[in-house]
């Protein structure tokens, strides 16, 4: 499941693109036309300046704008960034212990097939394209 942090990031990206040609867009702004607290937001732009998908400028006219263009971000990679992992089960978890049940687990083939379309799937969506 993605969380809300997850999905609210996805929406701080998309108001970034929309308003790309208006300058840095100020949090309060984005807060304000996404419905989402100017407080949980500044935890999540946070982690986004971090990761280099967005920058931020502080000052008059500040605010935040995508570090690139909308088509080249994967909504795979910011999701991934937020959620940590979009494995399907632990097991499958980058960095997760290898199950000892592993070579006989009749049910680990589907998950794998699972977290193989789940990537695919976000990572084959661009920020462009919930824009249209």
């Amino acid at each position: 499941m993605i969380s809300t942090k997850g999905r609210y990031a996805l929406r701080v990206m998309l108001d970034l693109a929309e308003h790309a040609d208006g300058g840095a867009t100020p949090l309060k702004a984005i807060a304000e036309r996404q419905e989402i607290s100017k407080k949980y937001l500044e935890i999540i732009v946070r982690d986004l300046v971090k990761a280099g998908l967005i920058r931020g400028s502080s000052g008059k006219g500040g605010g935040y704008t995508l570090c690139r263009a909308a088509e080249e971000y994967t909504v795979g990679e910011i999701l991934a960034l937020t959620e940590g992992t979009l494995a399907a089960v632990a097991c499958l978890a980058d960095g997760a212990e290898k199950c000892p049940r592993a070579a006989q687990c009749r049910t680990l083939p589907m998950w794998s097939e699972l977290d193989g379309l789940i990537h695919d799937y976000f990572y084959s969506k661009k920020l462009s394209d919930l824009l249209k």
